[in-house]
């Protein structure tokens, strides 16, 4: 038997589809990049994801109406930043559309390929732009990690819900069958 070769309109509108996504719990992370007029461009994501350990890939998502698409479609090398608890506010202004320049007075400096790489981050993936793959209303980026580095005693921000949380351990009445 054949499978299908397309699917099944949905069955749910977009609300629900984005409540939905909303229950899977995430780190948050900032992108950022060099236009071709040098110019920083950055935005908060958190659709970040490992895909091989050898060689070391990750991916991320950019909507592809998004004005900052031109600079990480066509740039060489970009980085990712897991945040840390404390830039919460960071992960705010990273994802405003009303604000112009989203590093100013951002602490940063300029990673090996002039990337701006921001500072306090609980880790730091810089990437080869290796491929990118056209799905739906998004563009799939395949980074080819060069250097990352990580702070072992940050706490990560966490995205659930469309609140921002940090973690918060378990303890042993808390595992499976326990409640």
């Amino acid at each position: 038997m054949n499978p299908p070769r397309r699917a099944r309109e949905p069955s749910f509108t977009p609300a629900q589809f984005r409540a939905a996504l909303g229950m899977f719990a995430t780190g948050v992370t900032i992108v950022t990049a060099r236009a071709a007029d040098g110019r920083c461009v950055g935005l908060t994501a958190n659709s970040f994801n490992s895909v091989s350990l050898a060689p070391p890939l990750v991916l991320w998502s950019l909507a592809r109406t998004a004005g900052s698409m031109p600079a990480f479609s066509r740039g060489s090398h970009y980085a990712v930043h897991i945040l840390a608890a404390g830039q919460h506010a960071l992960a705010e202004r990273f994802a405003s559309k009303a604000v112009v320049d989203r590093f100013e007075g951002v602490p940063w400096h300029a990673g090996e390929h002039d990337v701006p790489l921001i500072d306090g981050a609980a880790a730091v993936f810089e990437c080869f732009n290796r491929s990118q793959y056209v799905e739906g209303d998004h563009v799939i980026f395949v980074g080819e990690v060069e250097r990352c580095r990580v702070d072992a005693d940050a706490t990560p921000l966490i995205f659930h819900g469309g609140r921002y949380f940090t973690e918060l351990p378990l303890t042993s009445a808390d595992t499976f069958g326990h409640r």
